[in-house]
């Protein structure tokens, strides 16, 4: 019966999403945070040193975010800052974030042809992703909350996920520090309003009958902070264009190149302690 209901409840904010929102424009503001695993040698590195790293990582992954949408388009960028991450703490170690995104990426949906572009610059070059829109097989779940003034539905979607493993040890032997890739089982929770009667959302999220205003997936939280729905100033959503065109799997194939890369270069060798680089790739 719980089934059933749910089935309903969809199908009429289908309907309500497409009768109601023909000129539906608007701009949502998203904190994002991540979770910091860092496992470090206590022999070296005491307690405080531990915690001001770990302090340090979490700050580089909280950004604001602006997703910007009409009816059936949106964009999804970093909110621009003067300053720059921190991303040395002085001392004998230096921390290195490996991983793609920086201020002036794009991210662009189009819900109603199931596409988007992701124009990035990873590693000093621009890419422009190109690929059609992931379709999650969400589960509809009873539950419900407030976020605000916009009463919202929670849905979950499961799924494995890959990641990337390796040691970094000056003590390390050359086929224990090659990346070892895994999978590992991952449920992504979220809630969205059907107030807000779109199939749109954060980052890469989207095909419910309602705006997503939260996302958990375990290692990031991404909640909106505020909404403004159909502003005096009518909203631009544009295309990128810039970068070189690849799809979603050729731009993963180069970005385990570079990563590959850059962990030889940095690695640590053999009796090297002074200015070690410790590197964090942090996936799935």
């Amino acid at each position: 019966m719980n089934t059933i209901i749910r089935v309903m409840v969809l199908s009429l904010a289908l309907v309500f999403t497409s009768v109601n929102a023909q000129d539906f424009q608007g701009i949502a503001t998203y904190k994002t945070k991540r979770s910091v695993d860092i496992k470090l040698d206590s022999t070296r590195f005491n307690s405080d040193q531990q915690k001001k790293m770990i302090e340090m990582m979490k700050k580089q992954f909280e950004k604001t975010f602006v997703l910007t949408f009409n009816k059936s388009e949106s964009t999804y960028k970093e909110e621009e800052k003067l300053d720059k991450p921190q991303v040395g703490m002085g001392g004998d170690f230096q921390v290195m974030a490996i991983g793609g995104g920086g201020g002036g990426d794009i991210y662009y949906k189009n819900t109603k042809d199931n596409r988007y572009v992701n124009q990035t610059d990873t590693f000093g070059k621009v890419f422009l992703v190109k690929d059609s829109l992931e379709q999650r097989q969400w589960k509809l779940e009873p539950e419900t909350k407030y976020i605000g003034e916009y009463l919202c539905h929670k849905a979950t979607f499961f799924e494995e996920v890959e990641v990337t493993e390796m040691r970094m040890s000056d003590d390390a032997t050359d086929e224990e520090m090659k990346p070892k890739k895994t999978k590992r089982p991952k449920t992504t929770t979220v809630w969205y309003t059907l107030q807000i009667p779109i199939n749109n959302g954060p980052s890469d999220y989207q095909g419910l009958p309602g705006l997503i205003m939260e996302v958990d997936d375990g290692d990031q939280t991404i909640l909106c902070s505020r909404i403004v729905l159909n502003p005096e100033d009518k909203v631009n959503i544009e295309e990128p264009t810039k970068g070189k065109e690849v799809d979603q799997e050729e731009y993963r194939e180069i970005m385990d190149k570079k990563a590959k890369e850059m962990m030889e270069r940095y690695r640590p060798r053999p009796g090297s302690r002074d200015g070690e680089t410790i590197e964090i790739r942090i996936g799935g």
